[in-house]
């Protein structure tokens, strides 16, 4: 049986994929961007 290899970490996830971690990027910043178009209600996890 092979180990679960998810282990969830708030702050990792936060200092990856947060918010802020997607402002420091062109690329992140045109994602939030194009959430925002679209109407999510979250724009991050």
């Amino acid at each position: 049986m092979p180990k679960r290899t998810f282990q969830p970490k708030t702050l990792k996830r936060q200092r990856k994929i947060g918010f802020l971690a997607k402002m420091k990027t062109a690329d992140g910043r045109a994602t939030i961007n194009r959430r925002r178009r679209k109407g999510r209600k979250e724009l991050t996890k």
